[in-house]
């Protein structure tokens, strides 16, 4: 048995969370590797603690909070590991409350009495200018002009590829001009988006961004996405929410004027050398695992917190 604990270091109540819980792992004889959370905020440190720590996890746990919580899920987005999180920051929508401490709830996971739930995560694919849409292109005989616009030595020929459990943001870039955006589903055209932009999100994120942004609250377990236009600049845009097989098509305006947008992984900004030319989301292949331990039900935690 290998635990992984990722702790939120700015954190004084999980830090000494962190205390007890190593206490009590090294007395069960459980191999554990704890690691600072603001270690997981980019890729490059993610790549990092990959390398140091190695992947073959049988569990991990988050102290901390949702932001917490969300960096772990990145750090093993490519790994089929369980998350246990024990919140000590605010609202806690993704991890168990510590009103009973920490040993009990991991003790209860060890034991196999958690509860599973495979929460929906995003497939993100963003294609740049002058890269090959292989979706698009293909069907419009443009791939060849695409492949030539790239430069020789340019090794972002098609999409790049991202992973989120909350949400994918697109909004206004720094000029704070408002985006056009066109938003498709599944190869159908829905609507033209005038405003500051887009939040896509899994049920997991409808509790966030999207949920400011004027979109449902959904259960957990759904599987489809949910679509909200950011401040559109209409009476009539609304958010949609879709099946769990659909992909959700986001293509941005020609002129470059209205493109300079930027976007967000669970609040991670991306950083492209081009401007964006078309996205796409779509539930990703592996779901995320998160253990529940007792406590209140979903419904219970948005009664206290939204209503």
């Amino acid at each position: 048995m290998r635990i992984l604990v990722i702790r939120n270091n700015s954190n004084p109540k999980a830090i000494d969370a962190s205390a007890l819980l190593n206490a009590y792992l090294s007395s069960q004889g459980v191999d554990w590797v704890c690691v600072d959370a603001g270690s997981l905020e980019s890729v490059s440190g993610r790549e990092s603690v990959r390398r140091t720590c190695g992947t073959s996890f049988d569990l991990a746990v988050a102290l901390g909070g949702d932001g917490t919580m969300l960096r772990t899920a990145h750090l093993l987005a490519p790994d089929d590991v369980p998350i246990l999180g024990v919140n000590f920051g605010n609202l806690g929508f993704l991890s168990n409350a510590n009103d009973n401490g920490v040993i009990a709830p991991v003790a209860a996971a060890l034991a196999g009495e958690a509860a599973v739930e495979c929460r929906a995560n995003l497939r993100i694919d963003v294609v740049c200018e002058g890269c090959v849409d292989p979706w698009a292109d293909e069907a419009t005989g443009a791939a060849d002009a695409a492949a030539d616009a790239v430069d020789a030595d340019d090794d972002e020929k098609g999409p790049q590829e991202f992973f989120a459990l909350n949400e994918l943001a697109l909004t206004r870039g720094a000029n704070g001009r408002i985006i056009d955006i066109e938003l498709g589903i599944s190869g159908s055209h829905v609507m033209d988006v005038r405003g500051d932009g887009l939040v896509v999100s899994t049920a997991t994120g409808s509790t966030a961004y999207a949920l400011s942004a004027g979109g449902p609250l959904v259960a957990p377990g759904f599987q489809g996405l949910v679509v909200v236009p950011v401040a559109p600049h209409s009476l009539c845009s609304r958010a949609i929410v879709t099946a769990a097989g659909d992909v959700v098509e986001i293509g941005l305006d020609e002129d470059g004027v209205y493109r300079k947008a930027t976007l967000f992984v669970d609040g991670e900004m991306l950083s492209f050398d081009r401007l964006v030319r078309r996205i796409y989301v779509r539930k990703g292949d592996r779901p995320t695992r998160l253990l529940r331990v007792g406590g209140k039900t979903f419904y219970d935690r948005a009664s206290e917190v939204f209503f």
